[in-house]
């Protein structure tokens, strides 16, 4: 099940056949399937993109091909993946009693059968033996599934993987450096971790530059470069204007309570003591004077700490294409994610699929510029949405959890009918929450959110997160619950991502699935 020789068993298999990748729908996916592809030129291997919505369809996939499929896992992540034995049994032995059976009921019926005494004893060994290995199939299985985390990345592994090969790009390592991002992005590792894996990116961008400092092309309008960074932690300024992206960032939205008006009044303050004129501060970043701009950073850092914004600055990458196109890594992560659920044009989910893999690419940055367009459209949104939310009180404490429902007519509810941007709005709202409420108890509880999926089917969405903590190890126990609910009520769902804690619901069954949620939970 695991790698033990990354080109025997991978490299060597994988370049001389055809191959199957299973592909989740999120930007870290995404980033290891461009990976692969640039490692695999098309002279070498014939690849077929299959992305895997669901669980389901990969299990299935260990079934058929159980003899082919492998891990490929850091040695540090402690995943505790069960091995295959424990969890799956193979027909010749399920096969065993029914055979004894059918030869009895061949017999015939006037002659008497007689049972070796050693033979029924071996029968009922096997069945307690079966027994035994269902109860612990079981227990394995709750153990893995009560808790939901992310390990490293799968764009980082795959990295790592063609640097073992010696076959690693400066075009890898950037996708890489974004994958790992968007776990960052969407709060799926800590901080700590965060951190470390940005330690070893920056070694590899070290390395990558150190190998190009000679190189002839180094300063053609076709170059790209790899920087690391200590920018903001504001979302999209340099491709919008610093006040709106102050507004729509979820770090100082929250810090300031933008949703109030103290908090529009604390903004005000904040962009005087910075000492920014207003004209500058609200016309596009790339038109701002360059005196300003040249000290932007240090000034916002400084006036930040005054309001309790100690962490504004975060260790992230940038990247250059040729001398007028930058972007932080940041930037590629939501206008990927913006282009992967699209939702302004009616396309298949496997054209926004394709467009969103295509936007990783430095040749089609019309099409990243496109997806930069969409995402600033959804931030505005989910700013609005989670003021909207706060101030008519949708929050509402059912004992050991939160629950907040978008109802039909909400504006821009069918933008929150996809799982990265009603996640990405959930964990905004709960945020959010935790900065406006006065009850502690709130501040400790899990955050469910649900929206409407589909009116003509009548199914909605449901996301449910942990608690809001700097500290939290990510561990998300949703899916287990989810599951354990909807198998108590009868309740029509279904699971089919690989976050187990996003599911879809049939909308008539949504008052008992959230009643039995809350007994399960209490």
């Amino acid at each position: 099940m695991f790698l033990t020789d990354i080109r025997k068993e991978f490299y060597e298999v994988v370049a001389n056949q055809r191959v199957a990748l299973l592909v989740a729908a999120d930007i870290d996916a995404l980033c290891a399937c461009k990976i692969l592809q640039a490692l695999f030129h098309c002279d070498q291997v014939q690849y077929t993109l299959v992305p895997v919505t669901g669980w389901q369809d990969l299990g299935t996939a260990f079934l058929e091909h159980k003899e082919q499929i492998k891990l490929l896992i850091k040695q540090d992540d402690d995943l505790g993946v069960p091995s295959y034995d424990d969890i799956f049994r193979d027909e010749d032995d399920e096969g065993e009693d029914s055979g004894n059976e059918s030869d009895e009921g061949s017999e015939p019926s006037g002659k008497r059968r007689r049972f070796d005494d050693g033979a029924v004893e071996r029968r009922i060994e096997r069945q307690r033996a079966r027994r035994e290995w269902e109860a612990r199939r079981r227990e394995i299985l709750f153990d893995y599934e009560q808790y939901e985390y992310h390990g490293t990345s799968a764009a980082v592994m795959f990295f790592e993987l063609a640097w073992v090969l010696t076959k690693d790009t400066k075009d890898m390592l950037w996708w890489a450096i974004i994958g790992l991002t968007d776990q960052w992005v969407h709060d799926k590792i800590t901080h700590m971790k965060y951190v470390t894996d940005i330690a070893t990116m920056q070694r590899h961008v070290s390395r990558h530059n150190h190998r190009n400092e000679d190189e002839e092309n180094s300063l053609s309008i076709d170059c790209m470069r790899i920087s690391f960074e200590y920018d903001l932690r504001l979302t999209l300024y340099q491709h919008w204007s610093l006040y709106e992206s102050i507004c729509n960032s979820c770090y100082t939205s929250c810090n300031f309570k933008l949703w109030t008006l103290n908090g529009q009044k604390k903004l005000q303050e904040f962009l005087a003591d910075m000492g920014l004129p207003l004209k500058q501060v609200r016309q596009k970043f790339n038109s701002m004077d360059m005196s300003i701009k040249e000290n932007l950073r240090d000034v916002i850092e400084e006036s930040s700490n005054k309001y309790g914004m100690k962490d504004i600055r975060i260790q992230t990458f940038g990247v250059h294409f040729g001398f007028k196109n930058r972007f932080l890594a940041s930037d590629m992560v939501h206008a990927t994610a913006a282009l992967l659920e699209n939702n302004e044009k009616d396309e298949s989910d496997s054209d926004s699929f394709i467009k969103a893999l295509d936007s990783l690419s430095r040749s089609n940055l019309d099409r990243l510029h496109t997806g930069i367009d969409l995402a600033k459209k959804k931030l505005i949104a989910v700013q609005q949405t989670v003021a909207s939310c706060i101030c008519t009180n949708l929050i509402l404490s059912q004992g050991p959890f939160l629950y907040c429902y978008l109802m039909e007519g909400t504006p821009d509810v069918k933008l929150f009918s996809k799982p990265m941007a009603l996640t990405l709005l959930c964990k905004y709202l709960l945020k959010a929450f935790v900065h406006s409420t006065r009850n502690k108890r709130c501040k400790r509880l899990p955050l469910i959110m649900a929206a409407p999926k589909d009116t003509e089917k009548g199914s909605v969405l449901v996301v449910g997160i942990p608690p809001e903590s700097e500290t939290s190890d990510k561990k998300n126990f949703f899916g287990r619950a989810f599951e354990k609910a909807a198998e108590s009520t009868g309740s029509r769902t279904l699971h089919d991502h690989f976050d187990t804690s996003i599911i879809e619901l049939k909308t008539e069954d949504r008052s008992k699935f959230l009643d039995a949620l809350i007994t399960l939970l209490s």
